[in-house]
């Protein structure tokens, strides 16, 4: 069983996992989990998150049903989630200054 994840942006910050799958859920789409960010410092919602879904087929239908309806008093953002990014490994040394001149 091949499982979807959608992008859900622009959410009310009070919004929770609940209303969103009641949401998904009102246009006939069976949400397998929902995910919301917080920042991890406040533990406060970001407004946005991620929801899997069954299938790619789900996942149209998801997109074509929400995207751009209004949850809370927001329009929702729903597309497909794109893999996470590789976090660039540089060495973290930028150089340096070579101190002062002068000119005796």
């Amino acid at each position: 069983m091949d499982v979807s994840k959608l992008y859900i942006g622009n959410l009310d910050f009070n919004t929770t996992e609940d209303e969103i799958k009641s949401h998904f859920e009102q246009k006939g789409i069976q949400t397998k989990s929902i995910t919301l960010i917080k920042d991890k410092y406040t533990g406060r919602a970001k407004g946005f998150g991620f929801v899997e879904v069954e299938s790619e087929d789900v996942l149209q239908k998801a997109i074509e049903a929400l995207d751009g309806q209004e949850l809370n008093g927001r329009k929702l953002t729903v597309n497909k989630a794109r893999p996470p990014r590789e976090r660039s490994g540089g060495s973290g040394f930028g150089g340096g200054g070579g101190g002062r001149h002068s000119r005796f």
